[in-house]
């Protein structure tokens, strides 16, 4: 009941199946594919990439010359990245956030500290070889052209990395919840990286205030007071009937002016979900990054994302279709980059840093790991894949660079050949649980 195994699988299969079709569909007919992705579904002044942008790179494609006094173009790459991703997103920012703020969450006491600083390394490693081989190999011109991109190989992919890991080490084996730990942090820091160095347009943090307000407004008037004003009443009638008459609806109102505060304000509004997660009740109890055992959980929270859990298959089915088409022959310096970050930085930052962590820091291994074990943990987190590909496509505009970079981001699977002859190599003992 409580392991992950299914709740990961049902995650994998159909973004690889997307992702696959899409590397098949481009290498057969790259133009078919691009004219697919990016379709005028709807010109609007809502919501969309900018017009003139995509007048400037796409409208030639469809035989479009005008389009009228339009500002925005949604197109299903925009509706699949800034739309439906951020549904993706928020389970992730839930589990980080049950990490983070329940008495027994995984990322609280010192249980998580050699993880955390572990993932430190696992960040910042990437960063120095990425740019260091950007500039001392390929020269400063090609550095210049790369270096936005920068964190495309900081990501590690929650769900293959868990399904490489246990396959590594086994089901039982304590490297693999250091895994998880490691990985829910990595994604919680890419969250805050994308939102800081990535945004979408012109900064206007004023924006964000009706994401706050919103967040505030939802949370006072449906989970706050329903609760001030059932105190003392043990059959909590105004709760209840919160719970079963509004559902999840108000939240999802508050997170629809979320996102549009997140477009208007710059920053991705892929991320626009995030603010309203923490104002949803939640359990008490925390089960465990990701552990099925929650979808026995009767808290809207968990049952949010028990109803989310088809749809973000979906979305990631799409995302992988919309994202992973590149061309064999788009490969360059950015793919080496991105994947050198990846199978080589991120190995030794996390185990150097878990390292200082476990041994001067005094912080200690979980019991039953070794320290042979952190190397090979790094070269399974050096999946980036998913949040890779979704860094990509935000720090590069589309054409050859962003397409070898997400070449980088898609060869990373060959990490997972890497992390088995590791831990060959280093004597893993694999545990059944």
């Amino acid at each position: 009941m409580y392991r992950v195994w299914n709740y990961v699988t049902n995650y994998s299969i159909l973004l690889v199946v997307g992702a696959a079709l899409a590397l098949i569909w481009a290498n057969v007919d790259a133009q078919s594919y691009r004219h697919f992705v990016e379709y005028p579904l709807w010109f609007n002044n809502f919501a969309g990439v900018d017009t003139a942008y995509w007048m400037e790179n796409y409208a030639g494609n469809f035989g479009i010359d005008s389009i009228g006094d339009v500002e925005r173009v949604i197109t299903p790459h925009y509706l699949v990245n800034d739309v439906l991703m951020a549904f993706f997103f928020a389970v992730a920012g839930k589990e980080v956030w049950e990490a983070v703020i329940l008495k027994n969450g995984a990322l609280r006491g010192k249980k998580a500290a050699t993880p955390l600083v572990a993932t430190l390394g696992g960040m910042l490693g990437p960063v120095v070889v990425y740019l260091g081989l950007a500039y001392f190999v390929f020269g400063s011109e090609t550095y210049d052209a790369l270096a936005r991109g920068w964190a495309i190989p900081t990501a590690t992919d929650i769900a293959f990395s868990y399904l490489v890991g246990r396959i590594v080490f086994g089901a039982g084996h304590p490297a693999v919840r250091f895994l998880l730990l490691l990985a829910i942090a990595d994604d919680a820091a890419g969250l805050i990286i994308l939102a800081v160095f990535y945004p979408s347009g012109d900064l206007a943090p004023f924006m964000l205030l009706w994401s706050l307000a919103a967040a505030v407004a939802v949370f006072v008037l449906f989970n706050w007071l329903p609760r001030k004003l059932d105190k003392g009443n043990q059959l909590r009638i105004r709760s209840t009937w919160v719970r079963e008459k509004l559902s999840f609806w108000p939240y999802l109102l508050a997170g629809c002016v979320s996102w549009w505060a997140f477009q208007k304000s710059g920053l991705h509004p892929a991320l626009g979900l995030l603010p309203i997660v923490p104002t949803l009740p939640h359990a008490d109890r925390a089960f465990g990054i990701f552990s099925e055992a929650e979808q026995y959980l009767t808290d809207l929270l968990n049952h949010t994302q028990n109803l989310l859990k088809h749809p973000v298959e979906i979305i990631l089915f799409l995302f992988g279709f919309l994202n992973a088409g590149v061309e064999f022959g788009a490969i360059g310096a950015p793919t080496w980059a991105v994947l050198a970050g990846l199978l080589t930085g991120k190995p030794a930052g996390i185990f150097l840093f878990g390292w200082l962590a476990a041994g001067p820091m005094r912080l200690g291994l979980p019991a039953g790991m070794r320290m042979a074990d952190l190397l090979v943990i790094g070269c399974v987190a050096a999946i980036g894949f998913t949040v890779s590909l979704f860094v990509a496509s935000v720090a590069f505009p589309t054409g050859q660079i962003q397409d070898a970079a997400k070449m980088g981001a898609l060869f990373s699977f060959g990490a997972a050949l890497l992390a088995i002859i590791v831990g060959k190599l280093t004597g893993v003992r694999k545990q059944g649980g």
